[in-house]
């Protein structure tokens, strides 16, 4: 599905200088290259602040959080079609999802619904288009999956460094962005326990930091994210092409902007064509193989099976065919091929 050697060896001669830094100064838990990163990050993505946390599902967590929800037992209106790790921040964080259906074609979220809260989420890299904004109801991006799209930053937005991801480390990894002074301030609190680089906590807090080794790798990647991204859409524009009219899958609809986290069909037989694929050596993906809603973590907060056709559809259909920066046109060809092939 993705090989991340060929980005790694690409970027070694600059996280090697990043790491021999950081092993100069000794300095392992938020010193100078999570700052130096914050900075790039935020300057690169055209935010005014950014904030490294440990993961993209505590970004998301924080954010709420830092939003004024932590505990409120809010409810925060959330795709049925994500990852489960949004809604597993949205419990974290102390608010109850409310599960909402998707647009047929993108497959992102339709309606904001009148919860108090709302995540759109970036799905599979494409910019969905944020809920007008009401009084009183708050949003938190969940850009997980759509890295280097270009987002405004009103609404923080939470990212993930998932070794997948456009912009990936070596490990976990997440960040925060947004253009609020006061809500960065914030983040960096509930961050590190509630503590201000002391031994006092002043309010009730996370351990989620952005390990310094994660952005030496990160700080070599970032440069690099436009030329990949383009890579990407130029790779899902091929597959495009070769499967135009095949009959055994329809390649799902992007919205203008998407920097192509997944390149994603729609199968009917899918299981079938995953092991037609199999058997000729191909990785396929399934994001996602079950709505929220019918998962058993989050079934008390939804409707049951037929509550929302759309997004259940989809789960039984969408199929993740391989995609990654440096993958050679040939491979995108043969997969192609392979596909067009199945009966």
């Amino acid at each position: 599905m993705v090989n991340l050697r060929p980005l790694v060896e690409a970027t070694e001669p600059a996280w090697r200088a990043n790491l021999e830094c950081l092993f100069g100064c000794m300095h392992f838990i938020l010193g100078e290259q999570v700052e130096a990163f914050e900075h790039e990050l935020a300057a690169a993505f055209g935010a005014k602040y950014a904030v490294g946390v440990g993961s993209g599902t505590a970004a998301i967590e924080l954010a709420l959080r830092a939003s004024g929800l932590g505990g409120s037992g809010a409810s925060v209106t959330v795709p049925a079609l994500t990852s489960p790790f949004t809604a597993q921040a949205v419990l974290a964080a102390g608010c109850r999802p409310h599960f909402a259906d998707v647009d047929p074609e993108t497959l992102l979220l339709e309606d904001a619904g009148s919860a108090a809260a709302v995540v759109p989420v970036h799905l599979y890299g494409q910019p969905v288009e944020l809920p007008a904004r009401r009084r009183g109801i708050l949003v938190v991006q969940d850009a997980c999956q759509a890295h280097g799209a270009y987002l405004r930053f009103a609404a923080p937005a939470a990212y993930s460094f998932y070794p997948t991801k456009n912009l990936p480390c070596l490990g976990d990894g997440g960040a925060v962005l947004t253009d609020s002074r006061r809500l960065a301030e914030r983040l960096r609190l509930l961050r590190d326990g509630g503590r201000r680089n002391d031994q006092v906590s002043r309010i009730p807090a996370l351990n989620s930091r952005l390990d310094e080794l994660q952005a030496c790798y990160l700080r070599a990647f970032l440069p690099h994210l436009a030329e990949w991204n383009a890579s990407r859409v130029r790779l899902a524009k091929l597959y495009d092409g070769l499967l135009a009219g095949c009959p055994a899958v329809r390649p799902l609809a992007r919205r203008p902007g998407s920097v192509c986290h997944l390149y994603v069909v729609r199968a009917r037989r899918r299981e079938r064509l995953r092991e037609h694929l199999a058997r000729h050596g191909i990785a396929t993906g399934v994001h996602y193989p079950v709505p929220l809603h019918l998962q058993p973590a989050f079934r008390q907060f939804g409707p049951g099976p037929g509550g929302l056709p759309v997004a259940e559809r989809a789960c039984r259909e969408v199929l993740s065919l391989p995609l990654w920066p440096m993958m050679p046109a040939s491979m995108v060809e043969e997969v192609a091929a392979r596909v067009r092939a199945f009966r």
